[in-house]
């Protein structure tokens, strides 16, 4: 009798990242829940692409960030991971590749157009909490919770400790690093982790109505003003003043401003044209 076969399941981007639309706002859900949404390279490969395809898509206004199953994303794929440990170098390449990948994955979600809001159903932990942390906003349900546990398998969270430090002040974050400590949904809000909490289940309506809010507006507006915001947060006090003040007189010449203010005064509704 022939030795049973094994299935093997194939991770493609489609299989892994599902997209999908709401009118002018792109919802991106991870689709591994057998694995608590880790950030496998397939993951990560899918997201990188469909953050690409969204930022040269003028049509997309606001994205939404979600994930299938009971956990938001349990960060990165250690089963993977520690398959490569056989690797001639032990891994090293591997483990080099995965990490550069992730964090260029998270600058793209920073340095897209659109901005970007998580809707967090259950745990995020490590790179998960770090993705939540990347989003211009989030939304947490209040099944949601949050950590950097990586201390407690020996394998500190360093990069997403650079996300969350830019969200939270230090020594929130530093307890959270040195801990492991998960933390509710409540407490990530007065953290500032994240924006809002809804009741369970109502996370992803919220977020793509908040998306869609944020998307009435003009695209053009909102990208130099996504760009601004995250520039200047790196200056001294003095720098971005400068910055900010170059560019909000850039602002002002555009069509838009022009158009956004005379409709003020007119007391209409703006007619935009996302110039």
């Amino acid at each position: 009798m022939n030795a049973p076969t094994t299935a093997r399941t194939v991770e493609t981007s489609a299989s892994v990242l599902l997209r999908e639309h709401d009118n002018d706002v792109a919802i991106l859900t991870l689709n591994r829940p057998q694995a608590r949404n880790s950030l496998s390279e397939a993951l990560l490969t899918a997201l990188s692409g469909a953050f690409s395809e969204i930022a040269a898509d003028k049509s997309i206004r606001g994205v939404v960030l979600a994930a299938s199953g009971s956990a938001f994303c349990a960060g990165h794929d250690l089963k993977e991971l520690t398959s490569r440990r056989s690797d001639a170098d032990g891994g090293r390449n591997y483990f080099r590749h995965i990490m550069t990948t992730c964090s260029a994955m998270m600058q793209q979600i920073v340095n897209l157009p659109q901005p970007v809001i998580a809707a967090v159903q259950g745990p995020a932990t490590a790179a998960g909490c770090q993705l939540v942390a990347g989003c211009d906003l989030a939304i947490a349900s209040t099944s949601a919770k949050f950590a950097t546990p990586g201390v407690d398998i020996g394998l500190f969270c360093s990069t997403p400790m650079v996300a969350l430090s830019r969200n939270v002040a230090r020594k929130h974050a530093m307890e959270m690093l040195l801990t492991g400590d998960m933390i509710d949904a409540e407490r990530a809000a007065r953290m500032g982790l994240v924006n809002r909490v809804v009741p369970s289940g109502e996370e992803r309506k919220a977020a793509i109505s908040l998306a869609q809010e944020i998307a009435a507006k003009s695209s053009y507006v909102l990208k130099i003003g996504k760009q601004a915001f995250y520039r200047q947060a790196d200056m001294s006090l003095a720098e971005a003043y400068n910055y900010a003040s170059e560019v909000m007189t850039e602002n002002m010449m555009a069509r838009d401003a022009e158009e956004g203010i005379c409709a003020f005064i007119d007391k209409r509704d703006p007619r935009w044209e996302d110039q």
